[in-house]
């Protein structure tokens, strides 16, 4: 027979780890919104500098002698070095958020080991870290604390790093990986190939752009938009994982609170049949003892 102490136990450490789900739960969308909002306002921004962007190479590649000159759209089929950034999330309680982005990694390190190309892995996260050296693979650089609260200037530090060792043909292609916001209940892998940048396509509205450019300027005004595109985008990538992170830990805390209650609900269950076995055990007992007594 169960012990009903030991199941009236067991009742409240569930119910204790019921409302600490609550309120992590509660949390985790306090947060959510917050980060939704700041992703959403980065994405129209970075829309638009990757807008621009596309008008203004398209144009100077039509228009510009030999078209544009830059290693920035030096597609290279064969890359001898990569750079793999991948971003993962301080903490832990968030499902399946951090493997999702672990096994494209993962995915990418052996696609370019069976070419003979060297990857430089470079995380950001305490959990890539984490996985990465449990795994004995050697990590280039690391960071910590940058995706748990992303400034823009992290961002640009982070990709500037990559960005000059690519222009120093230290590596020949640098690659961003991370888990992005779709919605509330669903997240988004996302691999982005950062430079070489493919060639832009022309602008549906290049036709009635206002947009002049002068061919002593052309290049510079090209360089600086590239500047701001690889640290926005870096940005963003940092802004939209968070909020991912938040919405995963949320449904992650929702399933676990429903299945606390569900525990609860068992326990219950089972104490009330114990409780009934003991009460009829009593009246057993004390029956046969005034049966004993005749």
């Amino acid at each position: 027979m169960a012990n009903l102490k030991e199941i009236k136990r067991k009742i409240g450490s569930v119910k204790n780890t019921q409302k600490t789900t609550r309120a992590m739960k509660l949390v985790s969308t306090a947060k959510l919104m917050k980060a939704k909002l700041a992703a959403e306002q980065s994405r129209e921004y970075a829309n638009k500098i990757n807008e621009v962007l596309s008008e203004i190479s398209y144009k100077i590649n039509q228009y510009r002698v030999g078209g544009i000159k830059s290693r920035f759209f030096d597609i290279n089929d064969n890359p001898k070095v990569v750079d793999i950034i991948f971003i993962t999330a301080d903490k832990g309680l968030c499902g399946g958020f951090n493997i999702q982005t672990i096994k494209a990694v993962n995915k990418l390190l052996n696609e370019y080991k069976s070419k003979k190309t060297k990857v430089r892995l470079k995380a950001i996260g305490k959990k890539g870290i984490a996985f990465f050296n449990f795994q004995g693979i050697e990590l280039f650089d690391k960071k910590v604390g940058v995706s748990s609260a992303p400034t823009f200037e992290k961002g640009a530090e982070i990709i500037n790093v990559s960005i000059n060792d690519f222009l120093e043909k230290k590596t020949d292609k640098v690659i961003l990986v991370h888990n992005g916001y779709k919605n509330m209940i669903s997240q988004e892998l996302k691999v982005l190939d950062i430079v070489p940048v493919k060639t832009f396509e022309k602008p549906n509205d290049v036709s009635t752009s206002m947009i002049e450019i002068e061919p002593e300027d052309n290049m510079k005004i090209l360089d600086e938009l590239m500047k701001k595109y690889f640290e926005y985008n870096m940005y963003y990538s940092l802004i939209d994982s968070l909020a991912a992170e938040h919405s995963a830990r949320m449904q992650a805390m929702d399933s676990a609170t429903n299945n606390a209650n569900d525990r609860v609900q068992e326990l219950t269950l089972e104490y009330n049949k114990a409780r009934q076995g003991s009460i009829t055990t009593e009246l057993i007992e004390i029956i046969s003892g005034v049966e004993a007594q005749k």
